[in-house]
């Protein structure tokens, strides 16, 4: 009889899915793939379970992944140091050079070689390829003050075909997060604001951020910490100014907001050090991070937002 009843409680949990499965099939959803999610080997293979699965079901993930720990080591192998300057790296010829051979050469081959043991057909790129990044060089910092950061690129524009001709057809796209200039030059980019940019160009259905944080955070009436499942543009405003969204918590949630504003379905910040988080957030009523919207919409009358 147990065993009867746990059979039956993973056919709800299909069942629970269903809808989701249904209103996302033949849609876009965005990846970005970085923290411990790159780092633990369990959480790793968990990661890439997820987004073969969706492939299978019927929905086109794209990934970006970012690759800070590995481009750190080899710096330090090599005696370079890294310097930092508003959350960004200061990327002079040579520590581009070596960036640019970590993240597609190491860590983009990496993911790919994972998701293609699982039974997927992952195909790496970077920005250069079909100038799919094209940028320019970052002149300003976070705080919108004049600096110079070297080889950091800011996006002029996502040119979709060569992603869109990959995920509508059998393969993953797995995107490392380097750009070109307008002489061929390769620049760095932050990978939540390619992966942003990537998810706002396809006007993606979803843009799912992992992270090391379980989601925005807020007390309860108890005076516990309780991470909200839903934040609409309005209330995204009103906890700002209120401080209960603040410190680095604030630019993540205002880059997810700007690509909802700009086309993209929902935008999401999950825990990735939880394992299968990516299925956990998309296919149940009650997810495990906080889905950024534009306004409440549900995809089925049965979901409460």
């Amino acid at each position: 009889m147990d065993d009867m009843q746990a059979l039956i409680g993973k056919a709800n949990i299909l069942v629970e899915a269903l809808p989701y499965i249904q209103s996302l099939a033949g849609k876009t959803v965005v990846v970005k793939y970085g923290g411990n999610a790159m780092i633990d080997g369990q959480l790793k293979n968990s990661v890439m379970e997820d987004i073969t699965l969706l492939k299978f079901i019927g929905i086109n993930p794209v990934v970006v992944h970012g690759g800070g720990p590995d481009i750190n080591a080899m710096l330090d192998r090599l005696g370079v140091k890294s310097e930092f300057r508003g959350g960004l790296r200061v990327t002079d010829a040579e520590t581009m050079s070596v960036a640019q051979m970590v993240l597609v050469g190491k860590t983009n081959k990496e993911i790919v070689s994972l998701l293609n043991q699982k039974g997927a057909h992952a195909v790496g790129i970077c920005g250069i390829d079909g100038n799919l990044i094209e940028c320019e060089r970052l002149t300003e910092g976070s705080d919108g003050k004049p600096a110079d950061l070297g080889f950091v690129g800011k996006i002029v524009r996502i040119n979709t075909k060569v992603l869109t001709m990959l995920a509508n057809d059998e393969y993953i796209p797995v995107v490392a997060p380097i750009g070109v200039g307008p002489d061929g030059e390769s620049y760095n980019i932050n990978a939540d604001t390619v992966a942003g940019e990537i998810a706002a160009a396809l006007k993606a259905e979803k843009l799912m951020t992992l992270t090391d944080v379980e989601g925005v955070k807020a007390k309860a009436e108890d005076g516990s910490e309780r991470v909200v499942p839903v934040l609409t543009e309005d209330e995204i405003g009103a906890m700002i100014a209120s401080g209960a969204i603040s410190g680095g918590m604030i630019p993540k949630v205002l880059g997810c907001l700007d690509t909802v504003r700009r086309g993209v379905g929902r935008a999401h910040i999950i825990d990735g050090r939880i394992p299968h988080c990516l299925l956990l957030e998309i296919f149940t009523n009650k997810g495990i991070g906080t889905m950024i919207m534009k306004e409440r919409r549900p995809y089925h009358t049965g979901e409460v937002l």
